[in-house]
């Protein structure tokens, strides 16, 4: 069944001019990054209320647990690096098949593994930064986490003194604007949307998949657990991502 379900896959590939990747927090499991919702994922270890952008803001506290949960391993181990399917996805933009990747994670690992930066659209941030909100001056996400490391429990702004945050969308954030409206319009332009590891359930992100299907695109979906938007898929693959886009590739090359 896997067999017969990929190669279908790789005749969508094949047949199609414009596709889009959207890719949740699956994708990068395999990359030793915990998902969020599953069991043992990072929501069974922390409360999500710890994480908004008022209780980031203004209790001193909660900026503690961010920036000692943030400067460890829990979300994003230092020695993270692509999967496969990353590889993949960047492999897919260099024959000229990928437009773009849009993502729901924060690790860059879409841009470690060689897609073009200006092809990937983060819209809930990235964690490889940190940013002053006063005076607005970025530090790579490393440095932060090293003074972290070396004993400061809630790093400043070298400059001004402000409070540094990680461009990662927090609870009550909006999304980047610019992201979100060109994910829509290149979502209604695309002919094939591959949804990879996300179980489309985080709103507004969620709908990006839905603009593509009802533009007339089709659509295929790798990812474990069931979707909302299963019944529109014309391939429905619930293996891994990195096994599944490693055999597509092999397709692809013959």
């Amino acid at each position: 069944m896997f067999e017969t379900l990929v190669r279908r896959f790789a005749d969508l590939v094949r047949s199609s001019r414009k596709i889009i990747a959207f890719t949740g927090a699956g994708v990068s499991t395999e990359s030793g990054i915990p998902d969020f919702r599953s069991p043992g994922g990072i929501w069974s270890r922390y409360d999500p209320e710890m994480f908004t952008i008022d209780r980031f803001l203004h209790d001193t506290e909660a900026r503690k647990v961010h920036w000692k949960a943030l400067s460890g391993d829990d979300f994003i181990p230092g020695n993270a690096r692509p999967n496969a399917a990353h590889y993949a996805l960047a492999e897919l933009e260099r024959m000229g098949k990928l437009d773009c990747v849009i993502t729901q994670n924060v690790d860059g690992l879409h841009e470690e593994a060689g897609n073009s930066p200006e092809r990937v659209f983060h819209l809930h941030g990235t964690m490889r930064e940190a940013k002053c909100l006063r005076c607005g001056k970025g530090y790579p996400m490393e440095e932060v986490r090293r003074w972290v490391l070396s004993g400061t429990e809630i790093p400043e702004c070298r400059d001004c003194g402000g409070i540094l945050k990680p461009n990662a969308v927090f609870f009550g954030e909006a999304l980047p604007e610019w992201e979100l409206s060109e994910s829509q319009r290149r979502a209604r332009e695309c002919d094939l949307c591959i949804v990879i590891g996300s179980s489309l359930v985080v709103y507004p992100a969620a709908l990006i998949p839905q603009y593509a299907v009802q533009s007339g695109a089709k659509l295929v979906i790798i990812n474990r657990d069931r979707t909302s938007l299963d019944p529109d898929a014309e391939v429905r693959i619930s293996e891994s991502a990195g096994k599944t886009m490693s055999r597509l590739m092999e397709l692809l090359r013959t």
